[in-house]
């Protein structure tokens, strides 16, 4: 059949089959280098697969027919190509070739029995890389940089196998059609690479020549964990020189505030903040950046030609994970100087110099304002701006070195290009005229003529407040009971942060729990999917929240099933939530298999929380069902913070994998301060704002942060108090979600408040 090369069987030469990444990581594996082991799912699989499912002629008819420069039209194409590919099935003889190459990656070291014995153990597959490597890319005229894409930490055969497809489908991406189109590349193919993991503790790329200046020395660049977080331009990485006879002639040690690692708890790659003392530590010891330089020389002596080259490091052992010529030494600007004071300072990741209108990008959303011309300003650039930027003149970013993808592609486009400004989106204005020179990393106001300093600083305080009011850091969801006025509700909100769905059961008449006894679990199912379908449908992609039955036993009391229900002295503090939902499984099953079949029906954006829980055993165990069930990785799972028990050991969640938590502050505040809120007499003691309240709310938010774990509120508090969102706002909360009526007016407590801290922090900089 012959679906599948190794890398000792690829050279360079074998690009047709294996793709441009892959004809590299052959070649370089036959050259000895540190290559982790892997090999090439080829092109004649990819073109296989399409011919068994009939697919060929249909993209190509979608294709020929799209205008490539009408952006809606484009991504029609692609969503309606890359889901025919994704829901497609292997044929049989492939899929076993296929699930035999990942079997012998993971036991390579060990016999076929012994491979056998171990997997009829229990033992898993080894963690792999799935990359595409499409025969339009890694050339020596195109680097096609960001066009398809890469799954990292990939486990298990059903995961390698779903993400072979999406590799596959990324061929069809909106970015890279468009970018085909504009390169007059004609039926480009792809293979996929599967190569074992490289656990990075640190990873970069290397120029063996200076992409931006041509200068002939190295240029390296680092960063903490996987190398993702740099490419993007999410950091200010550490950058180092060094001469072609093994001299470091400079280095720049950068901030990096965040990195990717693999928790080793999911095998997921999370994004982590590091430590202060660590953001500005350097990456690579002296041996290590004088290593990286020998390997360079190397690969570039062997393939005749300047090389951008990609590294990890695991355990002090580097490892060279890609290598492809540099497409764009030599493009070299006509130097011209601008006179005045610049209004900004950055790198010049891409050389030249242009005018145009700025246009502020903070989404995707805003690329179609876009005009041919313009000067892109945003905070780091992705492969998916590419279609915008063709039509820029420029291009200036918050983030990123001379290895983030507006580098890369900038240089590919002759684009000037300045990266890591700290500051654009905030000191420049939507609609403001600059001059861009990126020789030397400055943007100056105007054409020519300069503003004075201060006047430009006051424009700049005065703006913010605008800003703010089209996008702020938090985000502000809605609490929801029924589907109704959806319409409105998801244009105004960034989702829902608590979906109720004890208020469906009661319009259904009948207790869940009856139903479940008569072995009518798929009426309950029924009734939840019809009760949320709407919503999610309504406000995707945006995530929906959906708690798990929280009704407390007096509360269903009236329903047709009721009459069963405990006789408790305070069913608020009683048989509800976790506790119950434990007690009675089947219950909890079926509200999962709800969650789980909306997934299915293509209704991603619908997650889960778990209420009123106070012992991490408790989500342990949801969680096990949840897996019992079926429930889809995609599918996150948060908790409730309800319980100075869950408040108090909320690290131990956070190791415990939730993904998501959010204040129940009405009981929160019941629960820390002894107070019954439903007592009139001592009504008068019940305050969120109490400190205790607040202390424990600010020290849940520090911890997930630490943990990347999001965090919210969903109780009444931030509907009625501005001081209680102004606090959550201060201590970093990532979203608040308000009922329907207070979503304006929370909002504008929000914008309030980041406007108050950005100028604060302005002036400090200052």
């Amino acid at each position: 059949m012959g679906y599948i090369l190794w890398f000792e069987q690829i050279t360079k030469d074998s690009i047709p089959l294996a793709g441009g990444k892959g004809a590299n990581l052959g070649e370089m594996f036959n050259l000895k280098l540190p290559v982790p082991p892997g090999f090439a799912i080829t092109t004649k699989a990819f073109n296989k697969f399409l011919e068994v499912n009939k697919l060929g002629n249909q993209i190509d008819q979608i294709i020929s027919s799209t205008d490539v420069e009408e952006t809606d039209a484009l991504m029609q194409a692609s969503a309606t190509i890359k889901k025919m590919i994704e829901g497609a099935e292997y044929p049989m003889s492939m899929k076993s070739e296929l699930i035999e190459a990942y079997r012998n990656l993971s036991y390579n070291d060990v016999s076929v029995p012994q491979a056998i014995e171990l997997i009829s153990a229990g033992r898993d597959f080894t963690l792999v890389a799935v990359r595409s490597s499409a025969t339009a890319e890694d050339l020596p005229t195109a680097s096609f940089a960001g066009q398809q894409a890469t799954f990292l930490n990939v486990k298990g055969v059903k995961n390698y196998l779903d993400s072979v497809r999406k590799a596959w489908a990324s061929l069809f991406e909106p970015r890279a059609i468009f970018y085909r189109n504009k390169q007059n590349f004609q039926n480009a193919s792809i293979s996929i690479i599967v190569q074992k993991m490289v656990n990075s503790e640190k990873s970069g790329v290397m120029f063996t020549a200076n992409p931006a200046t041509g200068e002939d020395n190295i240029m390296i660049e680092s960063t903490w964990g996987l190398g993702e977080t740099l490419v993007s331009g999410e950091i200010q990485p550490d950058n180092f020189i060094v001469s072609k006879d093994g001299k470091l002639l400079s280095k720049f040690i950068g901030t990096k505030d965040k990195m990717r690692i693999r928790d080793v708890a999911t095998d997921r790659t999370v994004v982590l903040p590091v430590t202060p003392e660590k953001q500005k530590q350097q990456t690579l010891s002296e041996d290590e950046i004088l290593t990286l330089a020998k390997y360079g020389i190397k690969l570039e002596q062997h393939y005749g030609k300047p090389q951008d080259i990609e590294f990890a490091i695991e355990k002090g052992r580097i490892y060279i994970v890609q290598t492809r010529a540099i497409t764009t030494l030599g493009k070299h600007f006509e130097k011209e100087e601008v006179a005045g004071e610049p209004i900004l300072k950055g790198l010049g990741s891409s050389p030249g110099i242009a005018t145009g209108i700025v246009r502020i990008i903070k989404s995707m959303q805003d690329l179609g304002k876009v005009q041919k011309g313009d000067v892109i300003v945003t905070k780091m650039t992705s492969p998916d701006m590419v279609v915008a930027m063709a039509r820029s003149v420029a291009i200036v970013t918050d983030e990123g070195g001379v290895t983030a993808h507006a580098s890369i592609v900038g240089r590919e486009m002759g684009l000037p290009v300045i990266v890591g400004t700290i500051n654009a989106t905030k000191v420049l204005q939507d609609g403001q005229k600059i001059t861009v020179d990126a020789y030397k990393g400055f943007v100056y106001p105007g054409e020519v003529e300069l503003e004075k300093p201060h006047e430009e600083i006051q424009a700049t305080e005065d703006h913010a407040g605008e800003l703010m009011k089209e996008l702020t850091a938090t985000s502000i969801k809605v609490n929801l009971v029924f589907a109704r006025n959806l319409e409105s509700i998801s244009k105004k909100a960034d989702g829902v942060g608590l979906l109720r769905i004890e208020h469906m059961i009661t319009e259904s008449g009948v207790h869940p729990a009856k139903l479940v006894r008569e072995g009518r679990k798929e009426d309950y199912i029924k009734i939840l999917m019809d009760g949320i379908r709407p919503i999610a449908q309504a406000f995707s992609p945006k995530p929906v929240w959906v708690r798990n039955l929280d009704a407390r036993s007096d509360e269903f009391r009236n329903l047709d099933g009721g009459s069963e229900e405990p006789q408790e002295a305070n069913p608020m503090l009683g048989w509800h939530g976790i506790r119950r939902s434990l007690d009675e499984p089947e219950l909890l099953k079926a509200e999962f298999e709800a969650i789980k079949r909306l997934h299915e029906e293509g209704l991603k954006n619908v997650h889960i929380m778990i209420p009123f829980v106070i012992h991490v055993d408790e989500f342990i165990k949801a969680k096990n069902i949840a897996k019992e069930v079926g429930l889809p990785q995609e599918v996150k799972l948060g908790i409730m913070v309800e319980t100075p028990g869950a408040a108090m050991t909320i690290e131990d969640f956070c190791k415990a994998g939730i993904e998501f938590i959010s204040f129940g502050s009405n009981d929160l505040t019941q629960m820390t301060l002894g107070i019954d809120r439903n007592n009139a007499k001592i009504a008068g003691l019940y305050s969120e704002l109490h400190p205790a309240v607040r202390k424990m709310m600010k020290y849940v938010i520090k911890v997930c942060h630490s943990y990347r774990v999001e965090t919210s509120i969903c109780g009444e508090g931030p509907s009625n108090l501005p001081e209680l969102v102004e606090y959550l706002v201060t201590v970093g909360i990532d979203s608040i979600s308000a009922e329907m009526d207070a979503i304006d007016e929370v909002r504008q407590t929000v914008i309030k408040t980041e406007r108050k801290l950005l100028l604060e922090a302005f002036r400090n900089k200052r």
